[in-house]
């Protein structure tokens, strides 16, 4: 066992939206496991908003990943600040090059956590990820590993500060939504070509769901604009583009103003899962038992009957997509309107 508490624990990772997300459960066992400890995260800059305000931190670190950090010279300079920290442990959740190396070259007493094949030498207690667990639970064995007993957690959390809100609720003003509006949130984009729904289908839903009186809110980076654009051109009914409008925190708070998201899978959708909104999320390509809505306020709609295709490892590029293609728009209409029917019960 190691102990954690009392110590100067840095964690770092430095992957994408959804992946940072899914660290938090991590972050809040890791600090009912050390109250007393002074815990530290490094991430990169763009994805601040995740943990910037989360009260299980104390000190929020970033590099520039892909701009001005983007070199070795760079990469020494981070490790030369953080060895001058002097934290007592170094806990690396991710086996990427960039990360490996950051955490190899600072100073520490204890270095732990999973690394990149070539520097796994510098590792006092090397952690091997079991890639079996959905993401979520697959950080927080790590906390297992170093002998924690406890990994309760409240799932995904993100804080957004008052400022957030605040730009969230102008926002809403300047649509005209008021107290008693419904609004139901939709997530189109993907990063991943693969993943991504077609703009029509959404666009029917989305008609569908307004005609039932909601109020329709398509959110998204600007990368997702036009998409957006296309959907929002083939409804019938007025919807409210909200895509590219928000910074990570913003969209948070946000996020937290609807009573459903419609989303593929992406990093939005964990977004709004901190949040605690519910989540009708369409799958194709990828497992949701491994990277899937990390709640039970959500439905999975995949495709009927449901594509093999990426049993071993998800496509990023298919000349099928039949897994996409099969997943009918009547489908996720009735799994909305179920999830709905069952969040007004409660």
């Amino acid at each position: 066992m190691v102990e954690l508490n009392n110590k100067r624990i840095l964690v770092t990772f430095l992957m994408h939206l959804g992946d940072l997300i899914l660290v938090t459960p991590f972050i809040h066992a890791l600090r009912k496991a050390a109250p007393n400890a002074h815990i530290a995260m490094l991430v990169d800059d763009k994805l601040k908003d995740v943990v910037l305000f989360n009260p299980n931190l104390n000190q929020v670190l970033t590099i520039d990943k892909k701009g001005r950090d983007n070199k070795i010279s760079a990469l020494i300079r981070c490790t030369k600040d953080l060895s001058s920290q002097n934290f007592d442990i170094i806990i690396n959740l991710h086996p990427n090059e960039r990360c490996s190396f950051i955490c190899a070259f600072t100073k520490t007493g204890f270095r732990t956590g999973t690394a990149h094949t070539l520097l796994r030498w510098r590792w006092d207690r090397f952690i091997k990820l079991d890639r079996s667990l959905h993401a979520a639970d697959m950080y927080l064995e790590v906390l297992s590993e170093l002998g924690v007993k406890n990994l309760n957690n409240n799932g995904l959390e993100i804080f957004p500060s008052s400022a957030h809100f605040t730009e969230a609720d102008s926002f809403w003003q300047s649509q005209n939504i008021r107290a008693n509006d419904r609004l139901i949130g939709f997530n189109i984009g993907s990063a991943v070509v693969t993943k991504r729904w077609a703009s029509e289908r959404f666009a029917k839903v989305a008609d569908m769901l307004a005609a039932e009186g909601y109020k329709i809110v398509f959110f998204g980076g600007t990368m997702d604009k036009e998409m957006v654009d296309e959907s929002v051109k083939q409804m019938r009914l007025p919807s409210i583009v909200a895509t590219g409008a928000f910074s990570i925190g913003a969209l948070a708070a946000a996020m937290k103003r609807c009573s459903l998201i419609i989303t593929n899978d992406s990093g939005p959708m964990h977004v709004a899962i901190s949040q605690k909104v519910p989540i009708v999320a369409l799958y194709g390509p990828s497992n949701p038992k491994l990277y899937g809505p990390y709640t039970k306020d959500a439905l999975i709609v995949k495709a009927d009957p449901p594509c093999l295709g990426c049993e071993k490892a998800m496509k990023h590029k298919c000349d099928d997509l039949q897994c996409m293609k099969r997943l009918g728009v009547e489908q996720v209409v009735r799994a909305a309107e179920k999830l709905l029917q069952k969040m007004a019960k409660l």
